[in-house]
């Protein structure tokens, strides 16, 4: 699709659509063209002035082309964005009414969406998605590999491959009746004026060049760039580009999650006698101060000075007392830890999750848990995600796999620890026969797809730094009496492209809630120490 200057003729550097590759030569300054009053396609031209980011050589080199130039209408200040380097300023109106025009999007995808999630391209309706070529190229360097992303770059390929067919058309592929269209377009390199302002030509660049290009192109649609990378977007937003996160898997709001706990004031004083009282529990038609409760959700009922700790279970439909209960030495000292207690100590719950800050005691309970029963699973196993520090991997560290998982494994080795120094010398010395025998093992993430895990005590820790598709692939693991337990701190995140609404662990309690198997108990209190919790709060 050729375009047209002012004066009929074909703009030297005209982008052109091959095969259903879109390519484009280098980007000049566009301006909108003044032909009507309610045009609003941007035309080829050279810029008027000087962009704030540009360098005076630059903008004189860009002002000594040959391309017509066109006069721009008048443009007041407080209707422009920032400057576009090399593009020419976007007027926000025409941007906004692009994006409220209600017809189909266009959405370019970075590699990062991808590698998240390999089923993207089913979730945008009748939307168009273009994939830039530099997003393939750098899908090819992760199909070899266990790892997850390895995982997804392997179906996503061989998913367009199988919608593409033989050759492309202009329009692209169709993805599905009422679905829109799948195409991949090519960039070309960065324009002068780009590569003025980035300081490499590298391949998140390319992916914006190929994204703006698109943009000025497809006038008449809205076209998003679609990335997980907080900073390219910034970057793309920068130059003009409207870039959104890629939200499908994420939860509505932190205030919105459920904390598995509510505390009830204002109870009838025979109701709480009635729990302590009856070992069978309370039935809920009795209990009326409480509304909607959910399977496995936990309540503290107080009546002034007196109170007490209940749980409701949707089998029987009542609510039963939770008593303060130890685990291998290990003693509950608030009511977030005897509910978690509860909910880990309990067999008929086969999916726990326990969240909460630095300290509040989520690992500890879990492994105290695991040894308390431990003769009623074949084994415990304990993992957390490897995320390796300073973009360097496993086997950049020295010795065998056992000397490089030790670091970061060491905090498991820790609460171990702790509780052997618990409890009686008999006791702690079960626990090191346990690791000795593997009876207790401490092991990666890295290798669990395609495992059985029969009768087992799963614990996964840091599960925040985990991406949902990781979270579905080790349930789907669990085999007949295997019991799973997430923990993690939603708000402390090593991952670069997750955060506190997209990672696994807050995606797994947005989705869980409220299944007969699954109990969940955010705890707020830090137990660790009071300096611990002291820095916690201030710091």
């Amino acid at each position: 699709m050729l375009d047209h200057t002012a004066n009929g003729s074909l703009s030297k550097n005209a982008d052109f659509i091959h095969s259903g590759f879109v390519h484009s030569g280098p980007l000049e300054a566009a301006t909108s063209d003044s032909s009507g009053p309610d045009s609003q396609h941007h035309r080829v031209t050279t810029v008027e002035q000087p962009p704030s980011l540009v360098s005076p050589a630059l903008y004189a080199q860009a002002a000594s082309t040959e391309a017509p130039i066109l006069e721009p209408g008048p443009r007041p200040s407080d209707q422009l964005s920032s400057s576009t380097v090399g593009l020419g300023p976007l007027p926000l109106d025409a941007s906004r009414s692009r994006l409220s025009s209600g017809k189909a999007k266009l959405f370019v995808l970075d590699t990062n969406v991808i590698l998240h999630d390999s089923g993207c391209i089913n979730h945008f309706e009748e939307n168009d998605v273009a994939i830039p070529i530099t997003v393939l190229e750098e899908l090819d360097a992760f199909k070899k590999g266990n790892e997850d992303v390895n995982f997804h770059a392997r179906q996503f390929l061989r998913r367009i491959d199988e919608l593409t067919g033989d050759l492309l058309s202009e329009e692209g592929a169709s993805l599905g009746d009422g679905r829109g269209n799948l195409k991949v377009v090519i960039g070309g390199e960065l324009t002068e004026a780009l590569r003025g302002v980035f300081l490499a030509d590298c391949p998140d660049h390319r992916i914006i060049n190929a994204a703006l290009t698109l943009y000025r192109k497809e006038t008449d649609r809205p076209v998003i760039l679609l990335s997980k990378d907080t900073n390219l977007r910034m970057k793309a937003k920068s130059l003009g580009m409207p870039a959104q996160d890629y939200t499908t898997d994420k939860v509505q709001g932190i205030d919105k999650l459920y904390t598995g706990k509510r505390l009830i004031t204002g109870m009838d004083s025979s109701t709480v006698d009635a729990l302590y009282s009856s070992p069978e529990g309370v039935p809920a038609e009795l209990i009326v101060e409480v509304e909607e409760p959910i399977a496995n959700e936990n309540f503290i009922l107080r009546n002034g000075s007196k109170s007490v700790l209940a749980t409701y279970e949707s089998q029987i439909k009542a609510f039963t007392r939770v008593d303060k209960v130890s685990a291998y030495g290990v003693q509950p000292r608030n009511a977030e830890q005897c509910f978690a207690l509860n909910a880990l100590l309990n067999d008929d719950i086969k999916l726990v999750t326990l969240a909460g800050k630095a300290g509040s005691g989520k690992t500890i309970l879990a492994l105290a848990a695991a040894l308390e029963c431990r003769s009623r699973y074949r084994q415990i196993l304990l993992a957390r995600p490897v995320v390796p520090l300073s973009n360097r991997d496993l086997g950049f560290l020295p010795g065998d796999i056992s000397a490089k998982l030790d670091p970061y494994m060491q905090p498991l080795y820790d609460n171990l620890s702790v509780i052997k120094h618990q409890v009686s010398d008999q006791d702690a010395s079960r626990v090191q026969e346990m690791l000795e025998s593997h009876k207790l093992e401490i092991t990666p993430l890295a290798y669990i797809r395609g495992r059985s895990l029969q009768r087992m005590f799963f614990i996964v820790d840091e599960a925040q730094n985990l991406t949902p598709h990781e979270v579905k692939t080790i349930i789907t693991r669990a085999g007949e009496g295997t019991k799973i337990i997430f923990t993690g701190d939603i708000h402390q995140i090593d991952h670069p492209y997750l955060d506190s609404l997209s990672n696994g662990l807050s995606y797994l309690i947005s989705r869980m809630t409220g299944q007969p198997l699954y109990s969940h108990v955010t705890l707020e209190k830090g137990e660790r120490s009071i300096l611990a919790e002291l820095a916690s709060n201030l710091l």
